[in-house]
């Protein structure tokens, strides 16, 4: 008996290990933003000439990997695909997590989050980031309610009848909610590519593919991460989810996805940079070229190591008996619309168009690096959205325990 007892606690020690690590970080990036909070942005890396940075980065990474959850919603409730209804769960609580981490970067990075709710009051109907501050708050409501299902079906709604009560309602409302969350995603995703796409001055980023791209990267990556993550549960657990070729439908669909992002990305940079000749876009490039790793992380992260790689090894034969593979693929197109965020937000900032009173004599381009408080910040949050995903796992049921497949 005593022996029992000892495997059984060594079998939980990773998980409490891991629990306890995520909670330290999380309680270090609380410490952050309330020193965020009580001197204000002064203590960040931010200025007036780079007003946005890694939250920002943060913020459109996390809105874009919780695609996932109208991507997999609109297949199940509305498309009728209900071989992949046991993604539909951890897709949407993926989405959840993934939209609220994006707000809490957002409190951090207005500067004023007391005012959060002047968009609501003062509207500004000639802005683009108006629209998408309307359509992440109903999305997010959507999000609520979806998870409220999660909720009511688990243990806790067990113990509170009335939870279960919501759960049970928000289960009937699922297809209308469906669509409600499909439109507003569709609508603030690709808002979120025009913000530069909309300026004129910004020549290397001034274009009307700019929308349609975000929205594509995002369902390719939402979807990315939604698998990655039940895989390795799947793989924590000792069970398989999907059975093989529902798998592999999954995953092709992923590649296909990804290989349909690189066709327009391709063509996009060749009428924008390559066939283009305009004083305007040549010369911020020359800046980028000359001041950033901006090629180097176009080309060999978004392009080739986050897109064309992982794209191929998805569309292999056979491909979900090499699980490893698959998760590394996964993996790396995540990290590939990461980057691609990343490289959108700063390259738009730090190569100034050249009227802009940034570029004076021998200034090219302008400086930035995240101090220790703003990663401090990305690392709480990073730690808040795994130990939710940790403990929805573990307490709301978001996978069965018991999988049977015919």
């Amino acid at each position: 008996m005593a022996i029992h007892t000892f495997v059984a606690r060594l079998k939980y020690r990773p998980l409490q290990a891991w629990l306890i690590s995520l909670s330290t970080t999380l309680g270090i990036g609380v410490i952050a933003m309330v020193i965020v909070l009580v001197m204000g942005l002064q203590v960040t890396g931010l200025s007036d000439r780079v007003p946005w940075g890694l939250w920002i980065t943060l913020d459109l990474s996390s809105i874009a990997l919780g695609a996932g959850a109208f991507t997999f919603s609109a297949a199940v409730y509305l498309f009728r695909i209900k071989n992949i209804e046991i993604l539909a769960r951890p897709a949407v609580f993926i989405g959840f997590l993934g939209y609220s981490s994006a707000m809490l970067a957002l409190a951090m990075d207005i500067g004023r989050p007391d005012r959060f709710w002047h968009p609501l009051v003062f509207w500004n109907v000639h802005s683009v980031l108006w629209e998408v501050t309307w359509c992440v708050i109903l999305y997010s409501t959507v999000l609520v309610l979806e998870v409220l299902g999660v909720v009511g079906d688990s243990r806790l709604g067990t113990r509170w009848p009335r939870l279960r009560q919501l759960g049970h309602m928000s289960h009937r409302l699922t297809p209308i909610l469906a669509i409600i969350g499909m439109g507003l995603s569709l609508l603030h995703q690709s808002s979120l590519g025009a913000t530069y796409g909309v300026l004129s001055g910004r020549a290397i980023w001034y274009r009307p593919s700019l929308p349609v791209m975000f929205i594509i990267s995002a369902i390719a990556g939402g979807m990315s991460l939604t698998m990655l993550a039940t895989m390795i549960v799947a793989r924590l657990r000792h069970q398989q989810f999907l059975p093989a070729q529902v798998c592999a439908g999954v995953t092709r669909t992923i590649g296909f996805i990804t290989l349909g992002y690189l066709y327009m990305k391709i063509w996009d940079w060749a009428a924008t940079s390559y066939y283009s000749h305009t004083p305007a876009a040549a010369g911020m490039l020359a800046r980028l070229h000359a001041t950033t790793p901006y090629v180097a992380t176009f080309w060999g992260i978004e392009v080739l190591l986050g897109g064309l790689l992982p794209a191929a090894i998805l569309l292999l034969p056979n491909l979900c008996e090499r699980k490893n593979l698959v998760m590394l693929a996964l993996g790396s197109i995540v990290a590939g619309v990461v980057v691609n965020r990343w490289n959108v937000t700063l390259s738009g900032l730090v190569a100034p168009p050249a009227w802009s009173p940034g570029v004076l004599g021998n200034v090219i381009a302008v400086s930035y690096l995240p101090t220790f408080v703003e990663l401090c910040v990305v690392l709480g949050i990073v730690s808040y959205a795994l130990l939710g995903f940790t403990l929805g796992v573990r307490y709301l049921e978001l996978y069965p325990r018991h999988i049977s497949h015919s």
